[in-house]
């Protein structure tokens, strides 16, 4: 079940870090598979920084910023 919730969680915080940037991101579909990879970022962005935020809401906090870092790297391969 720890793998289906990452991707879940992974998609939501896509869909969030797509509605936060500037211009929507790349698309739906596009935003989901960064946010899957935003994840994985946030997670050890946090832990790199020592911030434990605990709960569904800490995770998907860490993995929107990661998601949002994502986005913004992909952003300068966009134009």
């Amino acid at each position: 079940m720890g793998i289906v919730y990452s991707i879940l969680l992974g998609c939501l915080a896509g869909f969030c870090a797509g509605k936060l940037m500037k211009g929507g991101g790349f698309g739906l579909i596009m935003n989901l598979i960064l946010g899957l990879l935003g994840g994985a970022l946030g997670g050890w962005l946090f832990s790199l920084l020592k911030i434990e935020l605990g709960g569904i809401i800490g995770q998907l906090a860490a993995a929107i910023v990661g998601a949002v870092v994502i986005l913004w790297v992909a952003s300068f391969f966009k134009k």
